[in-house]
């Protein structure tokens, strides 16, 4: 099973993630890694440049489209980090409602194997 389409704060916190690593990526390259469109990945970018997170330099002529580098500004890694945060915060309580999740069914499983009641 695939994981699901990231939403756009999440899709904004991976592209930041990938251009910190590699600021050489097209937006097709970048587009294949995390698993969207490139009119995604494309309206996310504009929307990290308007921001000021992300600055675009241009190494050749500007038709070519993969002369781009795309460079994390100060500002784009504090929002980064910021982010970070926040999805970490989020995944532990996921984690902590799993946890106990989990040691329901366990102890349901436990119980049905203590009572006879369970079924192969």
């Amino acid at each position: 099973m695939s994981d699901p389409a990231p939403t756009e704060n999440e899709l904004d916190y991976a592209l930041l993630q990938q251009l910190e690593r590699k600021t050489d990526s097209s937006q097709r390259d970048l587009a294949k890694r995390l698993g969207v469109s490139v009119g995604k990945v494309n309206f996310c970018m504009r929307a990290l440049v308007d921001r000021g997170w992300v600055k675009v330099n241009n190494f050749r002529r500007a038709d070519n489209k993969l002369s781009y580098a795309y460079l994390l500004t100060p500002s784009g890694a504090a929002a980064k980090l910021r982010m970070a945060r926040k999805f970490l915060a989020i995944k532990e309580k996921e984690f902590e409602e799993l946890q106990r999740q989990i040691g329901a069914l366990r102890n349901e499983v436990a119980e049905a194997k203590r009572t006879g009641s369970l079924e192969a």
